[in-house]
């Protein structure tokens, strides 16, 4: 089945949205609480999202690859489209009842981020975007900030402290000392702020595929940038580091000092 960008990103909104509602039904209701093989948390909200999403990419889409958190990989290898979702980015956020978790979406052509949507469903936003086509925060255009100096600027995170288990705290603490405000309104969220104008950087020592997949063309539609802490525009590159654009080469500046 052929499909224009068009239509792929109005579908992707759409399920999104769809398991989004599913996570809702269960968020704030003290459910229970599983680990996985790393000890992070998964719960029945994670699995039932994962499967409505998978369902319906299926039987829209039965030639197309897939890539969930919870289910892995199905699809053939050689698939000029791949789905890459995360049910809910954040789970330790909504474990606790906190809204700052979200729905991911990306869409890859031959392993091109095309497509990203990003659902915060306790929060009532949807960020979205495909190649091409601009980006949008609840049905309006929406655009990176522009502030221009760091000494302006609004850092946002997931976590404040640990960079050492990555040897990244070094460049985090100059960054840290340059920087008008940090806040760890983390995870997805906070590339939804970068992308929105609403942050200026957002930075994780560790990010894997599904994480990132929504967010490089997100950001780059923005009118921002999504890569790794050298600056390579990628979603595999194990760390993620989002900017309004402007902000980028003085960021970069920064990871690179010698210690």
């Amino acid at each position: 089945m052929a499909e224009t960008l068009q239509e792929l990103l109005a579908f992707a909104h759409e399920i999104a949205w769809q398991a989004g509602k599913i996570t809702l039904r269960y968020f704030q209701t003290g459910i229970a609480i599983d680990r996985k093989a790393d000890e992070s948390p998964v719960t029945v909200a994670d699995r039932e999202s994962e499967a409505y999403l998978r369902a319906a990419i299926t039987a829209r889409y039965p030639d197309h690859a897939l890539l969930g958190e919870e289910e892995g990989a199905t699809g053939s290898v050689d698939a000029e489209w791949r789905w890459i979702i995360d049910p809910i980015d954040g789970t330790k956020s909504f474990v606790r009842g906190v809204p700052l978790y979200g729905v991911l979406i990306g869409v890859l052509q031959r392993e091109v981020p095309m497509i990203g949507v990003v659902n915060m469903p306790a929060l009532g936003e949807i960020v979205y975007a495909g190649q091409g086509l601009g980006c949008w925060w609840n049905g309006r255009p929406c655009r990176v900030s522009s502030t221009r100096t760091l000494r302006e600027a609004l850092l946002v995170g997931t976590v404040a402290h640990g960079y050492e288990h990555y040897g990244k705290h070094a460049p985090f603490q100059r960054l840290l000392g340059q920087v008008g405000l940090f806040r760890t309104w983390g995870d997805c969220y906070a590339y939804v702020l970068v992308a929105t104008g609403r942050a200026d950087v957002a930075i994780d020592p560790q990010m894997n595929i599904w994480d990132a997949a929504a967010l490089l063309p997100i950001l780059q539609e923005a009118g921002g940038t999504y890569t790794d802490w050298h600056g390579t525009p990628t979603i595999a590159g194990g760390e993620g580091l989002g900017t309004n654009g402007v902000l980028l080469g003085e960021v970069l500046q920064l990871m690179r000092q010698e210690p």
